[in-house]
């Protein structure tokens, strides 16, 4: 998420400038109206949240300054301080109501505080909180049945973990057990975690400390818009086997990848991409790992996960983030074959798999299919994708509009030759989609549309 990064003082002159326009446009709703940009009221909805009494903003604000860690940062120039959720919406102290278009960072599948989630783990909660997977309870094997039922091929083992980063370790680790070999291929502008096997799979230098990284390689993003092959996936494909060729022994543990990047900036691989990589790694005996923790449960619209756009099966599949709608929890999906490497050893997660957890997953699967929300995600991510496409026609500072479903990007330029990022204007567009206008607010990250 690098190239997204406030700086670059040349660009000043320009944003001042692209700030004025939009202030006078807004100060003239004629204006608004001639240019096609009269902003839509929020439609009604039948929930209030009940007032809030707590701490404001500026007080909490001071406290995370004071006893958090200081790597904690909040967007906005006035960070706007949520204390109710309900559906696609979020509420802030003052009762104010925002669309979420962040979705907790691509996490809240079902809506916030969906009845239907609440109710059962409230029903969980009150009966039984935590024991251990040592012990039998029938809400792990029953949400690990329901899961494998929406994989393909053989993958029907489940490994429950708490996030995405510990899927993604885990993940890496049973390659590597299971074809001996330590050396895993992964893509430049890739985002998999921030732990230590996960942050060397990771290739963005904003999350990365200067700690020990080993075993990883990083192959050529393959991306369409600003990648040096545009869409041909083929050529793209050629990299990973020039880095097995030249760069390991000639075998690897494996190669992981996302469909669609998320942190990376809702990157979709070049089509044809997977195919061909997938060759590669299997020729050097190494098994192809799917990270859908972003992608995965139904987002895309198109497909169920999104690695079913390419048209392969992988080895290994891990899973995160809207898998729980909010709950910690994430999960590890492979064949029983490669299951059995963790028994050589013991292996044991002491929060994954809890009742509480597992039961809030069924209950998010079962939302997914009774209110056919992936039908939903394709048909409105379509009509949003081309509604976005028509703006990038008229406004020259979209330089791109991508990806699938509720899973979208837009890219700003102030140059769509070179493709300059403009890292200025979209922090200043976020901060007013938040703020400026009092009939329609929307929460945003910065240079994606991410649902």
């Amino acid at each position: 998420m690098q190239r997204f990064v406030v700086g670059r003082v040349s660009q000043e002159k320009h944003f001042l400038q692209w700030r004025r326009s939009l202030s006078q446009l807004v100060q003239n709703k004629a204006s608004l109206q001639e240019n096609d940009l009269l902003l839509p009221k929020m439609p009604p909805f039948d929930y209030s949240p009940p007032p809030y009494n707590g701490p404001s903003a500026a007080d909490i604000l001071q406290k995370r300054k004071q006893y958090l860690s200081p790597s904690l940062f909040c967007f906005y120039n006035q960070p706007v301080n949520i204390v109710d959720g309900k559906m696609q919406y979020l509420f802030d102290e003052k009762g104010r109501r925002y669309l979420d278009a962040f979705g907790g960072i691509a996490t809240v599948n079902c809506g916030h505080c969906h009845p239907d989630v609440v109710e059962v783990i409230v029903k969980q909660i009150n009966r039984l909180q935590h024991s251990t997977v040592l012990y039998l309870n029938h809400a792990i094997a029953d949400f690990a049945e329901a899961l494998a039922s929406k994989m393909p091929g053989d993958l029907k083992v489940v490994f429950f973990t708490n996030s995405g980063t510990e899927a993604n370790e885990l993940a890496m680790m049973m390659a590597r057990l299971y074809t001996g070999c330590n050396d895993i291929i992964s893509l430049r502008n890739a985002y998999h975690g921030n732990a230590a096997g996960t942050m060397g799979a990771t290739a963005q230098r904003v999350w990365k400390f200067n700690v020990v990284q080993t075993g990883v390689h990083h192959a050529i993003n393959p991306d369409p818009y600003r990648g040096m092959f545009g869409s041909d996936g083929e050529k793209y494909a050629r990299d990973v086997q020039d880095l097995i060729d030249f760069g390991t022994s000639g075998h690897v543990a494996g190669f992981i990848s996302e469909a669609i990047q998320g942190v990376g900036g809702i990157v979709e691989l070049a089509p044809g991409y997977l195919p061909a990589v997938y060759s590669s790694i299997k020729k050097a005996g190494g098994l192809f790992i799917a990270d859908e923790v972003q992608c995965g449960f139904a987002r895309t619209g198109s497909h169920f996960w999104g690695f079913e756009s390419q048209g392969v099966v992988p080895d290994i599949v891990t899973m995160a983030k809207g898998i729980g709608n909010g709950i910690p929890l994430g999960a590890v999906v492979t064949t029983p074959e490669i299951a059995e490497v963790l028994t050589r050893r013991n292996y044991f997660n002491t929060f994954g798999g809890n009742p509480v957890c597992t039961s809030a997953g069924h209950a998010v699967l079962k939302v997914i299919e009774k209110e056919k929300l992936q039908e939903n995600a394709n048909v409105v991510g379509s009509y949003l994708k081309e509604r976005l496409l028509s703006l990038k026609d008229k406004y020259e500072i979209i330089g791109d509009v991508r990806g699938r479903g509720l899973m979208l990007g837009v890219e700003f330029v102030t140059d769509r030759k070179l493709k300059t990022p403009a890292n200025v204007e979209i922090l200043h567009v976020m901060d007013q989609m938040k703020g400026l206008y009092s009939a329609f607010s929307m929460l945003l990250v910065p240079a994606l549309i991410c649902f």
